[in-house]
């Protein structure tokens, strides 16, 4: 048993008896998501390639006293995630929220990018996700409603060095607006989350310059520090629960303000903005554990 409980934010219990899935759920700010929920009350579901991990992690939120389920596919093959999808509702009965947290992708200049490189960070970032919606939304939500929040990014001026996910991301952007209009008479609300540089297991996967660059990254941010996988997940709960009910269509930056710094404001050092850090069991990269 952890030494202590996830500390939410959100009130002990609020998705007791509901049921949320989680792809990308075995790392990062998916599994913190997952713990998060199962934390409120929920049983989770958690989806990734990897049956490993997604199995490391509900034995974690097990041995913290919740619920979850693995369900190892890759989101990108319709044929199993279908057959996924019809058996957990089939087990529950309803589902009633997805986290379409799952990704990747990798740097490099557009003039680099194959057909195939950009072919893939499509379907990892956008079509996996789509299919997930539309399936969702097919057998569980169009009959008893739902939430769902997917995964964007600080994409709002490009993203030089990282073209194919930019350009997949402006996509689930856009994708959410026209599943919030096309499925609200389903009672089913749609909405994004865009996080900036948030201080996730993610970030040790880069090498080379990128990975010289992470730690002066905060330098860019007006509240000079990355986020937190809490911050994230703080969001997206809240736009899982009843207390988002008016909320659709949106995208919500998680950036500290990032997009707004300019060299024609310069802002100093500081240590003024005061990180939430609730998630009993994050583990700070390897990146920046010197910083």
């Amino acid at each position: 048993m952890s030494s202590r409980p996830y500390s939410s934010v959100l009130r002990a219990g609020l998705f007791a008896g509901e049921v949320h899935w989680i792809t990308g759920g075995g790392s990062g700010i998916g599994r913190c998501v997952a713990h998060e929920l199962a934390s409120l009350g929920a049983t989770v579901i958690l989806t990734g390639r990897s049956a490993d991990k997604l199995e490391r992690v509900a034995a974690e939120i097990a041995e913290d006293g919740g619920r979850a389920e693995i369900a190892a596919f890759d989101i990108r093959d319709e044929d199993a995630l279908k057959e996924a999808i019809q058996q957990a509702v089939t087990r529950h009965g309803r589902i009633h929220g997805l986290v379409n947290n799952a990704g990747g992708q990798f740097p490099s200049p557009l003039t680099a990018i194959s057909k195939k490189g950009f072919e893939t960070v499509l379907a990892n970032n956008l079509t996996g996700g789509f299919l997930m919606m539309r399936e969702l939304y097919l057998q569980t939500m169009q009959t008893h409603g739902g939430a769902i929040v997917n995964m964007t990014a600080d994409m709002w001026n490009g993203m030089p060095g990282m073209g194919h996910s930019g350009a997949a991301r402006a996509g689930m952007a856009n994708l959410t607006k026209t599943a919030a209009v096309e499925w609200a008479a389903s009672g089913v609300r749609v909405n994004a989350v865009a996080p900036g540089w948030i201080a996730s297991s993610g970030m040790d996967t880069y090498k080379g310059p990128v990975r010289e660059m992470i730690p002066k990254l905060k330098q860019h941010v007006p509240l000079r520090r990355l986020g937190t996988e809490s911050e994230v997940s703080a969001t997206i709960c809240f736009l899982l629960s009843k207390g988002a009910s008016f909320i659709t269509g949106v995208t919500l930056a998680i950036d500290g303000g990032a997009p707004l710094d300019t060299p024609l404001f310069p802002i100093p050092d500081h240590r003024r903005a005061e990180a939430f850090d609730g998630f009993h069991r994050s583990v700070r990269p390897d990146v920046l554990k010197e910083t």
